[in-house]
């Protein structure tokens, strides 16, 4: 127990063991790429460089930022945008069975309908992974433009 009964809540079991010390004698080997930093991180050993990415065998993930609290929410936005897509495309596609499509047309041309959106999300995700962080948006956009499902924005859910 502390001293103040204030800091028992900011204290852990095993807080004073030796082996966590940043600091000791025996410090840590950093693998290449990753910089230590705070307090004792003087003490770390290893290289602090990260590689360059134009070096034979350099990881370039290492190299690359990560995507942004922003960008992360905007393509979860988008992704839920195409979800919905393709549930008014069925909801559509299964009012258009009553209205003048043949049933075995309608079948094929539902399914098709309904996986477009999610075949749209995927392609885009899996083909700009290197690519700039606008031409994904810009896709992702494109394909929200053009896969809107009108049976169910024109006749309606009902």
């Amino acid at each position: 127990m502390n001293a103040r009964a204030d800091d028992d809540a900011l204290s852990w079991s095993g807080d004073d063991d030796p082996t966590l010390d940043v600091g000791s004698e025996d410090a840590p080997a950093l693998p290449p790429g990753y910089t230590a930093v705070g307090r004792g991180s003087a003490a770390t050993t290893g290289p602090s460089e990260v590689p360059s990415p134009s070096a034979p065998g350099a990881d370039h993930e290492v190299s690359t930022a990560g995507a942004g609290n922003a960008a992360l929410i905007a393509v979860g936005v988008l992704g839920g945008v195409y979800l919905l897509y393709a549930i008014g495309w069925l909801l559509g596609g299964l009012r258009l069975q009553e209205r003048i499509v043949p049933d075995a047309m309608l079948i094929v041309s539902t399914a098709v309908a309904v996986a477009a959106p999610a075949i749209w999300f995927g392609a885009v995700m899996l083909l700009t992974r290197t690519a700039p962080r606008w031409a994904r948006f810009a896709w992702l956009l494109a394909g929200a433009l053009i896969l809107v499902p009108w049976p169910f924005l024109t006749i309606g859910p009902v």
